[in-house]
């Protein structure tokens, strides 16, 4: 039965398992953690195609039920807890190599859960994950759209986001209330140069904190309306009208200030 409070919504529609088995293309080698394995849905048809799947399981009683299945099946390794604490550097190491990870994620973990794996310096090669429409459509937005922000950028400096399709709410039980969709995520290094990544996503959360003042205004406590043009960046702009790159550069600036006046 699903629990309300792990926001779960187990997926059955088997067209659907089919497309997400299809994007993932998985490969018997490969270093494959499941995030939220629930009843199985994708759980059974990945361990067909795989020598070795770790899921992560944070409902107690399911988990209970995986470990009881790995006691009986070869290459299943659970592990008990919430996916937002995971080391998942210590797993590559324990798995030897660069994970890939899916998942049917619960909503009301997803973003925090996509930020820490994408500020992680875990090696991975891959994320499938089936998320609300809604923050997918946040994700692959580009600048000056209506759902750009600051997922968007934090996204965009770290990792090439795809939407693969959408789901209704008739793919799961129970139904959710809102549309659905798969999105790929492949970590890249940038090409443009982060100095400091703790500032880059200071600067980030500053400009978009108050999403109606100018950089002008947004960034005084990093940089004043000078330094920020000297950035190729006019003052006056707001958040929304920025790329990744373009916050890049403020960010190496204001990092360059702050070294300055220590």
């Amino acid at each position: 039965m699903a629990r309300k409070r792990f926001g779960q919504h187990f997926l059955h529609e088997r067209g659907v398992i089919d497309r997400i088995l299809a994007a993932v293309n998985a490969d018997a080698r490969d270093r494959m953690v499941e995030i939220g394995p629930g009843e199985g849905a994708l759980t059974d048809p990945l361990l067909e195609r795989l020598d070795r799947l770790s899921v992560i399981e944070i409902d107690r009683d399911l988990a209970a039920r995986w470990e009881a299945r790995a006691a009986e099946r070869d290459g299943l390794e659970v592990i008990a807890g919430d996916a937002l604490k995971i080391d998942y550097g210590a797993l590559a190491e324990r798995r030897a190599g660069p994970l890939r990870l899916v998942g049917n994620l619960p909503y009301n973990i997803s973003s925090p859960l996509l930020f820490a794996l994408l500020k992680s310096t875990a090696p991975i090669i891959d994320m499938h994950f089936m998320l609300q429409k809604e923050v997918v459509d946040r994700m692959v937005a580009a600048p000056g759209s209506r759902d750009y922000g600051r997922l968007s950028v934090t996204i965009a400096a770290r990792a090439e986001a795809s939407l693969l399709f959408d789901v209704g709410p008739g793919a799961f039980r129970p139904p959710p209330k809102v549309m659905s969709a798969v999105v790929r995520l492949v970590p890249r290094t940038p090409a443009y140069v982060i100095d400091d990544v703790r500032m880059f996503d200071r600067v980030v959360t500053a400009a978009f904190g108050q999403r109606r003042k100018t950089l002008r205004n947004a960034l005084k406590p990093f940089l004043d309306a000078e330094a920020i043009a000297a950035c190729g960046v006019e003052p006056v702009e707001r958040a929304e009208q920025l790329a990744a790159a373009d916050f890049a550069r403020l960010a190496n600036a204001a990092a360059r200030t702050m070294s300055d006046s220590d």
